[in-house]
Formats: C-alpha cells, structure tokens, sequence
C-alpha cells in the first residue's frame, strides 16, 4: 500500500470555465498525473461531502488500480440512494467509451459543453475532446441554460472544421425547442443564421448530432425535436459504463446488452433480432468500470458484467429501457412499471413532463399517481382523457388513481426527476 497511487480531489468549475481542468484531465488520460475525484467547486459543502465519503488524498486500495491501466477518474454517483459512490474509470474504459461514440457519429469532432463537468456526461465531452485533439467550447451557465447562451456558445465553436456536437439533457433540449416556438420559429432551415429570435434552436440544428440522455426522453418531446430538424441522438448508459453505450437503442461497438438473469444463458435475452420479455438490464464492453471505491464486495460487477437495476426489453430490434426496478408500482398485486405509463401521458400534445410513481395506499398497497407538466400552462392537460388513454395504452391497473398539474418537475443530479420530492409532493 506504500506505493498506491493516492485520489486527488478536482475541484471543477462551473460554466465556461470547466475547461480549466483539461490539462489535470490529459494528465490522467496519459497515466502520467494521479486518479481525479471530479467534485463542484462551486458547491464547496457537497464537494467537501464527496471527497469525505470517498476517500480522497488517500491511496487507491487493492483491485481499485492497475500498473498496466491505471485508473484514471473516479465519478461520484448517488444513484436513487443519495450516498455517494465512487465509480472506478480506467484510462482504457474512457478512451473505449469516447472512440465507439466517434465511430457512431461522423467520427471525431468539436464539442459544446453544455452540463456540469463533474458528472460522467459533461466530463465524456472532455473526454471527447482530448482524445481528438480538438478544443471543447463551454457554456457559460452561471445564469443557468438559457438558448441565447447557447447560441453565443455556439458561434464561438470553429466551423468548417470537421463535425460539431453536443450533449444534453432533456429539460435543456425542451427549452431549445421553446425557444423556436416562442418565436413562431418552427421551419427546419440548417443555413447557420443565428441572429434574430430563436437563435438558439437555429443553433441546435447546426449541430451534426446532440447526444440526449441522462433522463428519460417523453416520445413527443423526441418526435417533436426531429421534426423540428435536430439530429437527436438517445443514449443509454452510466457512470458505470462511462457514460452512454446504447445509441438509438444500439449498443456501440464493443459494448454488449443483456435482459433477465445472468444466470439465463438463452441467447434470446441477448438478441437484437426481435421482441423479449422484460428484466433487468446488464451491460458490458470495454468502456465497463472496474467497480466502485471501497466496496470490493458489490455484487452489482459480475464476471465482466454490470447489473444496472434498470428494466428493460428488446422491441423491433433496439433496447427499450422501461425504468428502474425499483420504482415497480405494486397496485392490487399487479406490478406497473412507471415508463410504459409516463410514455403515454407524454404523447398529449398538452403534456410537456410526466412522472409516474406509487404511493401508500390503505386499498391497493400502493397507488399509481402522475405528476405532469403542461405544456401550456393557461391550458391544463384534459385529466379524464389522459387516464382513459393509460387504461387503453397500459391497462386498468396501471391507471392513474389521480393526476396532479405541476409547473414544473423537480430535477436532481444532470437531469433526472427527483422522485422523492415527487412523491413527497402528491402525498401532501
């Protein structure tokens, strides 16, 4: 242990000044600088929580390293539990993850940082870069995600140089949109005129692809940003697994899904030939973590393997990821996954966000409620409607016993509903 390598902290600003880590982080993709801890420096009560609870300055324990691919960041992630982990990324799972997404798009290209560094989303965009020797633009969002932020960002990113992408989260790409819409701004020109009113979708079209993960995507907010001329790509994936590996439902070169039990070695739970059953998600490739800090005994990275908790099942061929296991609605005996639920409500023109999720219930054991998000709010979704839909859609059980409007859904971590604070809402 004399000679482990110790966890450095990385204190990551915030806005366009994220790209001030870049040399710690070349540093670390080359082997020659230490593992990095990314934590926020502007939220210096979280950052100092993060680097308590995962050990940094303190050596790399046994299995956490290797001479031979070092590890190069460890990324803090909560998961649905609050506690943080620390997911061990080597050089090669990095440099994997980065090298499938180019072979996807149009190869190597010039990147808009648009989400916080710390997480593996925003830190992959660096990544990105680094690794094809070009230099990543950052978004200024002290002011928080504003679209003419984004198409000032924009205009300051070289063109004609090779292709230009970007990654999102979907509350940001509904803002782009909004951004078109509030100015009529709906044609699909890609001429690159940015001035004027609706710069900032005209920006996002510019773009050759925008990555789109971190949260679910609602089917209408996807349909509604390709009619709109955006190449929206939907990814799928973790820190676990370096940020996405499933594009369009596709696992990337290399990486490799499986439905159900590991210990099911049917090949139909990992074809992509058809349809399947549903059942927890596990992925694998070369992008995989090697586990996460202090928890040599997690059960969760098995024989090359990582159980995502997530459910999902294979649909005309591509990966459809259902939600989490363990946000299962047990209603009456008759287990509901939210997904399927929020999809539906989500293909009303009226909605612009919905979350499903249960709550006690004296009758059925727990109830199915929504919260949903208008899409106009002098125009609230039609309530009744939108159950009778679920009932055709999903079936009686998976019914909304009730539907609250809110204005907006509480948000955590890059993106993701807060189902906490959801439920502590509809409970009130």
């Amino acid at each position: 242990m004399a000679d482990a390598r110790k966890l450095h902290p990385l204190p990551v600003p915030a806005g366009a000044r994220a790209t001030e880590i870049l040399p710690a982080l070349r540093r670390a993709l080359d082997g020659s600088g230490p593992a990095l801890l990314p934590v926020p420096e502007s939220e210096p009560t979280a950052g100092r929580h993060i680097a308590e609870a995962l050990g940094a300055d303190e050596p790399l324990g046994p299995g956490e390293d290797d001479s031979e691919d070092p590890t190069a960041l460890v990324i803090a992630t909560s998961g649905s539990t609050g506690t943080p982990k620390g997911v061990l990324l080597s050089i090669s799972a990095l440099r994997a993850s980065a090298t499938a997404t180019h072979r996807f798009l149009r190869g190597a290209g010039h990147w808009l940082l648009a989400m916080p560094a710390q997480h593996i989303a925003g830190i992959q965009v660096l990544v990105r870069s680094l690794l094809a020797g070009t230099s990543p633009t950052a978004i200024d969002t002290t002011a928080g995600f504003r679209p003419d932020i984004f198409a000032e960002a924009f205009q300051r990113m070289p063109a004609g140089d090779g292709p230009r992408y970007t990654a999102l989260v979907p509350t940001q790409l509904s803002r782009l949109l909004d951004d078109g819409d509030s100015h009529g701004n709906h044609s699909s020109d890609h001429s690159g005129d940015h001035s004027g009113a609706g710069a900032g979708l005209r920006a996002l079209r510019a773009f050759d692809a925008v990555l789109l993960g971190g949260a679910a995507t609602p089917p209408a907010l996807l349909r509604r940003a390709r009619d709109a001329g955006v190449r929206v790509v939907t990814t799928y994936g973790m820190s676990e697994t370096a940020g996405g590996c499933v594009y369009d439902g596709t696992p990337l070169e290399g990486a490799a899904v499986h439905i159900g039990d590991r210990s099911d070695d049917s090949e139909s739970s990992d074809s992509q030939s058809g349809d399947s059953e549903s059942g927890v998600i596990s992925l694998s490739g070369p992008m995989l973590a090697r586990g996460y800090r202090r928890l040599p005994d997690t059960t969760a990275f098995t024989g090359g393997w990582f159980r995502t908790g997530d459910l999902g099942r294979w649909r005309d061929g591509l990966l459809e990821v259902l939600g989490r296991a363990d946000d299962i609605i047990v209603t009456g005996g008759v287990n509901v996954a939210p997904g399927p639920v929020e999809r539906v409500l989500s293909e009303h023109t009226t909605v612009r966000e919905a979350c499903v999720l249960g709550v006690d219930d004296p009758e059925w054991g727990q109830a199915v409620v929504a919260a949903v998000v208008p899409t106009d709010p002098s125009a609230p979704p039609p309530v009744d409607y939108l159950r009778a839909a679920v009932r055709e859609h999903a079936g009686t059980a998976a019914t909304p016993k009730r539907i609250a409007v809110l204005p907006r859904l509480p948000l955590r971590g890059p993106g993701k509903p807060d189902r906490q604070a959801i439920r502590e809402a509809l409970s009130g």
